[in-house]
């Protein structure tokens, strides 16, 4: 459990919900919490390091920047599992990448310009891992948005 105090919570929540669009975007979240820049920034590295913030970045939607993504997962031994997810998580394609308790172990997904370079990627990380891999493209999508409201 990582100890959170009142500024914390503040950070945790204002990133989650309105992360500012500017050049600057952690001195306007300072300004908002009334404090640095410089404390926001430390305060965020230091829940990055304890494990609770894993990432800041976009959700881009890749079909409406005429892209096309999926979701797929390979099924590795667990002697191999770190091999093939550093192998996987070096793709600048793959945004997620998930270890489940089930044959097809590792999950991820990937976002591409066009169906030739995804299945390229699909069939290199197959390839390349020595294990079977299945393309589970969307057939129907469902977006939801996960918050947790800190207070």
């Amino acid at each position: 459990m990582i100890p959170l105090d009142e500024t914390d919570k503040d950070i945790l929540n204002a990133i989650q919900f309105g992360f500012p669009m500017d050049v600057k975007p952690f001195e306007k979240l300072g300004e908002r919490l009334e404090i640095k820049e410089e404390e926001v920034l430390r305060r965020i590295r230091r829940l990055n390091k304890a494990g609770a913030i894993r990432r800041i970045g976009p959700i881009i939607n890749t079909k409406q920047l005429g892209g096309v993504s999926t979701l797929a997962a390979v099924s590795v031994p667990e002697a191999n599992i770190d091999k093939a997810a550093e192998y996987i998580n070096q793709y600048p394609e793959v945004s997620h990448n998930y270890l489940r308790p089930d044959k097809y172990n590792i999950w991820f997904t990937v976002s591409a310009d066009d169906e030739n370079r995804l299945n390229e990627i699909l069939e290199d990380i197959e390839k390349e891992t020595d294990c079977p891999l299945i393309n589970l493209p969307t057939v129907r999508l469902f977006k939801i948005g996960v918050m947790f409201n800190i207070r």
